[in-house]
């Protein structure tokens, strides 16, 4: 069974820059502004550290970077699905812009993440991708330039609302996550008010003087976005 996110949500992908401790300590303050802003937080993760964060956190949503389209038995060296779900993981990211994949194995891993109760999050770079990629039907769909991710410049305001639009005309049930460059909250109220379901960084948040107050920022910018969106009230988008 996959986990339920509520949009808006804000992603922080740590990629390979923290594991360990470091990585723990960035977790738990996420954690906690997570609860204190009452808004959910994808934290993404090296998978030798699932399980530490999946069991010192309450209520990140824990995902895993990659995962191969494999089932037990041979197959040594490529991750299975069923591992990251026991160590804890409730999602996978797949076909990041530093690990893409064929559209075969795509397909493949999606199926394989819905069978063991994973929520599928997929980037692509492209509008033409992003039509191609929403017709598999992953739960989120992070739209961002190659071009432009770990530069600090943001994706253009054209590019966010194509890519956004063109992702819905195929599937408007997919989450859209814009999160190329993003550095500040400003940066995230933006695509958040052009109509992207979630926001989040990576080195915006790592390199930043402060980094629990970058996220409290953010978190900031994504309550604002909710309170906007329904009154206040919590609004539950249900992944099945």
């Amino acid at each position: 069974m996959t986990r339920a996110l509520r949009a808006p949500f804000l992603i922080i992908n740590t990629k390979a820059y923290l594991y360990g401790d470091a990585l723990l300590q960035l977790a738990t303050d996420a954690d906690e502004l997570s609860a204190e802003y009452g808004v959910d937080v994808l934290f993404t993760v090296q998978h030798a550290d699932i399980r530490l964060i999946a069991e010192g956190t309450e209520r990140v949503v824990v995902c895993a970077q990659h995962m191969d389209p494999i089932r037990p038995g041979a197959g040594t060296g490529f991750i299975l699905p069923e591992s990251l779900k026991a160590a804890g993981a409730d999602a996978v990211l797949l076909n990041h812009a530093a690990h893409p994949v064929t559209l075969a194995d795509l397909d493949a891993d999606l199926a394989r993440a819905h069978e063991v109760g994973l929520t599928s999050v997929v980037c692509a770079d492209s509008i033409s991708q992003c039509r191609s990629i929403a017709a598999m039907s992953p739960d989120v769909m992070i739209c961002e330039p190659t071009t432009a991710i770990g530069t600090g410049s943001t994706s253009t305001d054209d590019y966010v609302r194509e890519s956004t639009a063109a992702v819905r005309a195929v599937d408007p049930g997919i989450m859209v996550l814009q999160g190329a460059g993003i550095s500040s909250g400003a940066d995230v109220a933006r695509v958040l008010a052009m109509g992207a379901d979630a926001s989040g960084a990576t080195t915006g948040i790592i390199n930043s003087p402060d980094p629990r107050a970058t996220v409290a920022e953010m978190l900031g910018a994504v309550r604002a976005e909710k309170d906007r969106r329904t009154g206040s009230g919590d609004s539950y988008f249900q992944l099945s």
